[in-house]
């Protein structure tokens, strides 16, 4: 079969490789689609991952159809439609330095279970809303890990992939006040698309002002004379600096900033300035516990999920997706189809 892998440095390969044998408890998955992650350049930027470095398959937002099962398998059928979780392969997390990638012809799932290795969806899903499952569970942990309720007012910055995401996910929990910040006219209209209440073009607009337009005037246990927005959570999905030099500055007491970005470069932070507003950071990476329950999220709402996807690429130009996905500026999500 066909399987796309880092073979050196800045470079990316179609090899042929042996289909994966299934054994008792495997479970034989046909990628239909798979999303291409920043983390798919960063792999290929380096030449791969060790002990595979040269021979990195890639791949990990996967969804596929079950083509073959092992005999001791009872919690799943030929035919149905799944997607991965490629954190719980035994052989290596999925396209993430593992075995086996998902930009293949096939990924086998050994001593696969239901809801730990894959989990089945209605089969109405499209394929290519499918694959989003594992990003947007990435997205869905920085929604859990900032605790927004129906009655908060939050603040997604950056309307990529995972902000969009963050905001689905926010309006699913009934959140009324969602405020989308960008500087791309085009990102802002997809994130009133899928369920903004509002927008604010960081590049022609006064941040402060606008949320406090939006959200109110914010608290300060000490006043300071300072303006702060009313915001009670702030979500970076952006990774730029400006983002949380500006939350630092118009934060009111006891705001959360939850960063799901990554940021590249050092952001300094005046701890003094913050002390009395007690603001709260919170990190949030991967999906401990959310790759199968975004999946519900995604089954009730396919058409807006379908929004985030900027291109489509057949299993043929994986190549041409890859370099598309890493060109700055030239997509947002990119999925591979498979036929």
């Amino acid at each position: 079969m066909k399987q796309v892998q880092v073979t050196a440095v800045g470079e990316n390969s179609f090899v042929d490789v042996d289909q994966p044998q299934v054994g008792r408890q495997d479970v034989l998955i046909k990628i239909k689609a798979n999303g291409i992650c920043g983390s798919d350049t960063f792999y290929t930027s380096i030449g791969g991952i060790p002990p595979r470095q040269g021979h990195t398959p890639l791949g990990h937002e996967a969804a596929g159809i079950v083509a073959d099962i092992g005999s001791d398998v009872d919690d799943v059928s030929i035919g149905d439609h799944v997607v991965i979780n490629p954190m719980s392969a035994e052989d290596g997390i999925i396209g993430n330095g593992g075995a086996q990638g998902a930009l293949s012809d096939y990924v086998n799932l050994i001593n696969a279970k239901a809801n730990r290795n894959f989990r089945i969806i209605p089969k109405n899903i499209p394929w290519e809303v499918a694959a989003l499952n594992e990003p947007m569970a990435v997205a869905q942990h920085a929604v859990n890990r900032s605790k927004a309720k129906a009655d908060s007012k939050v603040a997604v910055f950056g309307a990529g992939p995972i902000g969009l995401g963050a905001i689905i996910s926010l309006k699913a929990l009934g959140v009324k006040n969602v405020v989308a910040i960008d500087i791309i006219p085009e990102r802002l209209q997809k994130a009133l698309d899928v369920g903004a209440d509002s927008i604010i073009d960081s590049g022609k607009e006064d941040v402060l002002e606008q949320l406090i337009k939006f959200h109110g005037q914010g608290l300060e246990k000490v006043p300071s004379g300072n303006k702060r927005s009313a915001t009670d959570i702030y979500i970076d999905a952006a990774g730029a600096s400006i983002v949380p030099k500006t939350v630092f500055k118009i934060a009111q007491y006891r705001a959360v900033y939850t960063i799901v970005a990554v940021h590249k470069k050092e952001v300094p932070v005046n701890f003094g300035d913050l002390l009395d507003r007690e603001l709260d950071i919170r990190l949030s990476v991967g999906y401990p516990t959310e790759i199968f329950q975004v999946t519900d999220n995604i089954i009730k709402y396919p058409e807006l999920y379908a929004k985030i996807i900027s291109n489509v690429f057949p299993f043929s130009d994986a190549l041409k997706a890859l370099k598309t996905a890493a060109t700055p500026g030239a997509a947002d999500k990119v999925v591979v189809s498979f036929d």
